[in-house]
Formats: structure tokens, sequence, C-alpha cells
């Protein structure tokens, strides 16, 4: 008995591009987002999913429909969404990135921390859990939930799953793969 999650990255946005670090900030996808979100569909095309369940904000709805729609149910839910960074929504990736691994316990002002984070995707899991037994469930969404992720599910510390990102090597791949038991 166990959930397969198959977790996707939604395409790079106009933010990205700027090197601003978004948050909840609600920003479209960039001209190469676009591109990527419709290129993995051919990169995936052998990979089933029995629902796909994203962040409710822009950039990951699109990036989702862009890849799934009319092919698979696409279900957003805002607690895939982002870390609030609060007053440091849509700021200059230089100044909110080195900030994050400092609130992990601690809420980033008017935001919330990475561990409120989790809580929201422990709460998504056991949703998962109940709803979606033996099913294969794609995400699209965000940083911060996959890291998340990788503290709840394969039992990494969260200066673990910050030093181990792939985003800092820039190792990208289409979808990283979970078991939810």
């Amino acid at each position: 008995m166990a959930v397969k999650i198959t977790y996707f990255i939604h395409g790079t946005t106009t933010d990205n591009e700027k090197e601003i670090s978004s948050g909840w900030f609600d920003v479209g996808l960039s001209e190469l987002g676009v591109k990527q979100s419709t290129e993995l569909k051919d990169k995936i095309k052998d990979k089933k999913f029995d629902v796909v369940f994203c962040s409710d904000l822009k950039r990951a709805v699109d990036s989702a429909k862009l890849t799934f729609e009319e092919i698979v149910p696409i279900i957003p839910d805002k607690r895939l969404r982002e870390c609030n960074y609060g007053r440091y929504n849509a700021q200059p990736s230089a100044v909110v990135e080195p900030m994050q691994e400092n609130h992990i316990t601690e809420q980033f002002p008017e935001g919330e921390s990475y561990e409120d984070v989790k809580n929201r995707i422990a709460g998504f899991l056991e949703f998962l859990k109940q709803s979606y037994d033996r099913k294969s469930v794609a995400i699209v969404a965000h940083k911060a939930p996959q890291l998340a992720l990788d503290v709840l599910l394969k039992n990494k510390t969260w200066e673990q799953a910050f030093a181990e990102d792939w985003r800092k090597k820039k190792a990208w791949q289409p979808g990283w793969d979970y078991i939810l038991e």
C-alpha cells in the first residue's frame, strides 16, 4: 500500500530570469518556461499518472496545463505553494536565498518558515494516503515543497535538503520520484 509520487518543478518564470525569488507573488512563465513545460510532455510520455496536483500559483498551474492538460485530471492545491517569504516575496534572489536556511523554524517577516511548509506538505501527504492509495500521482510545484518531501519521505534534515538541493548543481531532471507508504 503506497502512493507513487513524481515531482515536477514549474517552468522558468519571468522572475527567475530576473533573479527574483517570487515566493507567493503570482508571476507567470517566461517564453522559456512555456517551452520547457511543453517539451516535458515528450520527455515523460511513457509515464502514466492517475492525477496531477499543482500549486495554485499561476506558474505551476500553467506548467501543469502545458504538460498534462487533456491527458490526466489537474487539481490545483494551495498546500503546494512555495514558501511565503512575507515581506521578501518578489525580492532579489541574492537577498532571499541566503536567508532561507535561517528560516527553517523562524518565519520570514509576515511570512512562514520552512517548518510551516513541511506541515502543509505533511497534511497534503496524509490526504494523498487516504484518497490515492496505490495510485500514481504527479505534482507540479516549487522548491520548498520539494525540499519538504525530501525531509518527510527521504528522512533528510532541512540542512541536508538544502545542501543536496539539485538547484545548487543545476542538475534538473524530468521528475523526481518519491514513495509515500
